[in-house]
């Protein structure tokens, strides 16, 4: 099974509140890479855009966990997203350091299923 990616699009993320990107096209662009998964609110409202990289099962074998990134609201950085899931993601590919820009982790009670 390939990585997916969680894409929250609810309150904040995904709507006007977070002017001047092309949701929509967010959306498209990963989903031409991987398998996309919309999501109700991820309760991370302060990192919106908030995309989840989900390890695939070569990654979670190699002991992956989910990558969260925050603030998603620049194509250069969905490209960036894109090519590291392209590539294998989380526990196959090493994640490129640019996207450290985005990294965030989350409180425990939130996940990303």
């Amino acid at each position: 099974m390939p990585c997916r990616v969680v894409v929250c699009r609810d309150c904040c993320c995904g709507t006007a509140k977070v002017a001047g990107v092309d949701h929509a096209g967010q959306t498209a662009r990963l989903r031409s890479e991987v398998p996309v998964r919309i999501s109700a609110c991820l309760d991370v409202c302060d990192q919106a855009n908030v995309v989840v990289v989900q390890p695939s099962s070569a990654g979670r074998a190699a002991g992956a966990r989910p990558v969260w990134f925050g603030l998603v609201n620049a194509p250069d950085a969905t490209e960036d997203i894109a090519a590291w899931v392209r590539a294998g993601g989380p526990g196959v590919a090493p994640r490129p350091e640019i996207l450290d820009l985005y990294t965030f982790s989350p409180s425990r009670r939130r996940t990303a299923s």
